[in-house]
């Protein structure tokens, strides 16, 4: 796998310095109501890597912080000083290898801490953490942005956490998985329940059908479910000059279902041709059915196949798609529809229906269908608004050449109907080489922006991002 040059030029480029600018320029008249922070997080490498196998996925973390409220917005930027990040600034260079491949790693980081805490933001038991799956947490304070380190939780987490945990709407309890947490590449699985504390209540182990990638989940009142699909990983595989992360034609796609008053015995494996998922957007059961809404694409985007060659960016583009499990039949099939034709990812809900029957979904995508690199198909210029009870979508699409981040959505109060309230997400200005805080009415996103909190430099392409409501 040949470094994609694209990873390091334009708003890929690491970002070198961190800000804190007490108010943001604003333009359009920010909602009274809103208030709190937006965490987002993304790759932002401290030095450039050691060898030609780079990948965005395997970037530092860097956090941006926007808290807003009584009108104003200010930001603050940190990188996430973590153990990897301290020995190589130390070193003043890059030491680990993408994804910490130890074939292209440097001694001095063998057994050493190699996470980067650059996918996913999460506020839970009023702690702020930032997140990847193949490490612990990664504590930060929420006013500061400063470091804490990673966090076992009573040493009840002490090897992999999942960047896509579920916090339950009603119960306020948090479901997180892992995968290979018994070392690197194995077929393992842990499964793990955390309170309103952060205390770990429960902790289980499985084995999934091989050793996969498998970056989110899904947990509905009832059940939970672990996709299980073709991105695979092999120490052997990498050590023999192949990629450790690779796209494996000819497995099929997995599915584990298991109910919550169960354990692990109690899973049920679903199967289907090969196809991927990064991302859920939401799912729920009814009866003996579980409905999941899923960013389902050919095969993974942006990754090679096993033997190194590059993808087809037609089949990495991910659509909206509907997966129904019947749990009354004996069948191990399920069911899979699209339903929507445009290329989008990041998908969000209103968090209070999370794991219940969703009415709205949010997400980015493109405007039109258009050949693309595997790079640049994760680079979407509109933000989308779906009705699953219409399935009609309403967009807003930015300038050309501009590109919006996932939309997090903020309910308008805590009784607002589904769907009402503010969509927040971070443009890339192209023109001008910078970036801003978009904030949207939700129920009227073709309107554009109500408010817009402009920043002086850019913001880098990043992933994921999370709300703290209150100042």
């Amino acid at each position: 796998m040949q470094t994609n040059p694209h990873f390091f030029d334009g708003n890929y480029a690491s970002l070198t310095e961190e800000h804190d600018i007490p108010a943001l320029h604003i333009e359009g008249t920010l909602p009274p109501e809103l208030s709190g922070s937006l965490f987002r997080v993304g790759p932002n490498p401290q030095y450039a890597p050691r060898d030609n196998s780079y990948h965005w996925f395997s970037g530092d973390g860097m956090v941006h912080a926007f808290h807003i409220g009584q009108g104003r917005v200010s930001y603050s930027n940190r990188w996430a000083r973590t153990p990897k990040w301290q020995l190589e600034h130390a070193a003043g260079r890059a030491l680990f290898g993408t994804f910490g491949n130890p074939a292209t790693s440097d001694p001095r980081a063998e057994g050493q801490n190699g996470g980067t805490a650059n996918t996913n933001m999460l506020w839970h038991g009023e702690r702020l953490f930032a997140l990847e799956e193949s490490h612990q947490p990664f504590e930060l304070d929420p006013h500061s942005l400063a470091s804490k380190g990673h966090q076992s939780f009573g040493d009840r987490v002490t090897s992999r956490f999942t960047a896509h945990p579920k916090v339950d709407p009603e119960s306020g309890v948090l479901h997180f998985f892992a995968y290979s947490p018994d070392g690197p590449c194995s077929p393992t699985m842990h499964y793990g329940v955390m309170d309103q504390d952060c205390e770990v209540t429960r902790l289980e182990s499985f084995t999934s059908p091989y050793a996969s990638m498998a970056h989110d989940f899904m947990v509905t009142r009832g059940y939970v479910l672990f996709p299980v699909t073709p991105l695979t990983l092999s120490v052997e595989r990498a050590m023999r000059g192949k990629p450790l992360l690779a796209w494996e034609t000819g497995l099929r796609t997995h599915v584990g279902v298991m109910p919550h008053g169960g354990g692990v015995d109690t899973l049920r494996w679903f199967d289907a041709d090969a196809c991927h998922v990064f991302h859920v957007m939401n799912a729920w059961d009814d009866g003996n059915t579980i409905v999941a809404y899923v960013m389902q694409s050919d095969t993974a985007p942006g990754l090679p196949d096993a033997e190194g060659q590059p993808g087809d960016p037609a089949a990495m583009a991910a659509r909206l798609c509907r997966w129904t499990f019947n749990l009354g039949s004996a069948d191990t099939g399920f069911q899979r529809e699209y339903l929507d034709d445009l290329a989008a990812e990041f998908p969000r809900i209103d968090e209070r229906y999370a794991g219940r029957r969703n009415r709205y979904g949010f997400y980015t995508c493109h405007r039109t269908s258009r050949a693309r690199d595997d790079s640049e198909s994760v680079l979407y210029d509109s933000l989308a608004r779906f009705d699953f009870d219409t399935r009609k979508r309403s967009m807003y699409t930015l300038p050309l050449g501009d590109v919006v981040s996932e939309p997090v959505f903020v309910p308008r109060s805590t009784s607002a109907a589904e769907g009402d309230g503010w969509l927040l997400a971070v443009a890339w200005r192209d023109k001008e080489q910078r970036s801003d805080l978009l904030v949207f009415d939700a129920v009227d996103l073709a309107a554009g922006p109500v408010a817009v909190a402009g920043l002086p430099h850019r913001v880098p392409f990043g992933f994921h991002g999370t709300w703290r409501p209150g100042l």
